[in-house]
């Protein structure tokens, strides 16, 4: 038996909760370092790239799920992990002011705790959803679940916004425990009971996660998407640690109206893979290699229209940041797309191994897209104005999202060219 679509929708809940806790870690505990504590921008660069890192380790949990079974138990004593590491992280921001060297230190080990919690979680869950779901769903799952995560980034991004203002640390800290302890809560809710009433399949001949992985990066196709993955989430990340910083001191957007401004910025992701994703499977419209591209492009122009407003000093920062979204909802519909096509070819069973180098690639490109950015940024404002120091880094940014779009007309040769699945319109189920 395997994964009726409510049980995916339920699994996609999870990938939800994921989103909603490191949405508040990534994007708001950023701002708030950056602008209210007055820290450098590498500080919480450093720190959201040792969370990416430590995901590096994201191969050996999806090989555990390849061999062993018992993903629930991964994903959500992951969830409690990345909760509690979220809950310190909050902690620490309100210790940093009076206790600056406690503060970074607890923050340290706050922020390897959600590293730890991500990729455990995270990866244990497509894993199942990979493994358990019946061929011709797997597509339209992962499109299921990564837009629910890209869901829950906004809702909660906008939602604790609202809260957040007029800012004060007691107020941070209430608004992380209640999303924090609801995802948990939410997730075992959501994952209990599933994996005893399917089939997952699970690889028929273990072999040591050496050989296995050495197996995996042997596959010409797999090398040369993993390669791809790491150059294009790079340039995807580049601005996840710099744009709200942005907002609040070139346009002085407070804690909370940055914190909106990443939800609408979701939002614009959202419906740019919701978009694609109709566009490319009820009309057959565009190719993965199209679409990648295409993504890739828009996602520079955006970046050039979000350049332009600050150096004029127009408040049409919004709409700009929204367009971005868009187009990286375009971008990364196609690169999930290209993702589900190859990771059930090449040695069978190995799904959750293949998603778990991917996920590593992806997390490494992240964190080090990310501390980029914030080093740019930091260097930039030391001999130039804000805006101009902003607009230096994004428009290295978009020149990253312009050789992304030329890989991807060469790279994804290599891939079958198959229309990006949605999971918005499934006839017949």
């Amino acid at each position: 038996m395997t994964l009726s679509w409510i049980q995916i929708v339920r699994l996609g809940l999870v990938q939800l909760c994921l989103g909603a806790i490191v949405v508040l870690m990534t994007s708001t505990l950023n701002r708030v370092m950056v602008v209210e504590l007055a820290l450098p921008a590498l500080v919480p660069g450093l720190l959201v790239g040792l969370h990416y890192g430590i995901q590096i380790t994201r191969p050996t949990w999806g090989f555990r799920s390849d061999t062993r079974g018992n993903r629930t138990r991964f994903v959500i004593g992951g969830m409690a992990v990345l909760a509690a590491g979220a809950v310190l992280a909050a902690l620490a921001v309100l210790a940093i002011p009076g206790a600056r060297v406690a503060g970074l230190l607890l923050s340290v080990v706050a922020y390897a705790l959600i590293g730890v919690g991500v990729g455990a979680s995270g990866t244990s869950l497509l894993a199942l959803s990979a493994t358990a779901t019946a061929p011709r769903r797997r597509a339209a799952a992962a499109t299921i679940t990564w837009l629910l995560m890209i869901l829950g980034i906004a809702v909660t991004a906008g939602v604790s916004g609202q809260f957040l203002d007029p800012y004060s640390p007691f107020r941070l800290m209430a608004v992380v425990a209640t999303v924090s302890l609801g995802a948990l809560v939410l997730t075992v809710l959501a994952s209990h009971g599933i994996e005893g009433r399917v089939v997952a399949e699970r690889e028929p001949a273990p072999m040591p996660f050496r050989q296995g992985i050495a197996e995996i990066w042997g596959e010409r196709r797999t090398r040369a998407f993993t390669l791809f993955v790491f150059l294009s989430m790079v340039a995807y990340f580049m601005q996840e640690l710099i744009l709200e910083p942005y907002a609040g001191l070139v346009f002085g957007y407070t804690p909370g109206q940055s914190t909106s401004l990443s939800g609408a910025q979701n939002g614009g992701v959202f419906v740019g893979m919701a978009l694609v994703g109709v566009l490319a499977t009820g009309f057959r419209i565009g190719s993965l290699r199209v679409w990648v591209s295409a993504g890739c492009l828009g996602s520079a122009a955006a970046l050039a229209a979000i350049i332009a407003v600050g150096q004029a000093g127009l408040q049409l920062l919004v709409p700009a940041v929204v367009a971005l979204g868009f187009f990286n909802g375009m971008f990364a519909v196609a690169a999930i797309g290209s993702m589900m096509a190859l990771a059930g070819e090449g040695r069978g069973a190995r799904e959750g191994t293949r998603m778990g180098l991917w996920g590593a690639a992806q997390a490494v490109a992240a964190g080090f897209g990310g501390l980029t950015g914030a080093v740019l940024v930091d260097l930039g404002r030391t001999v130039l104005p804000d805006a101009t120091a902003f607009g230096l880094t994004f428009a290295f940014e978009a020149g990253l999202f312009v050789i992304a779009a030329a890989i991807a007309l060469r790279v994804l040769q290599t891939i079958p060219d198959r229309r990006i699945p949605s999971g918005l319109a499934i006839p017949g189920e």
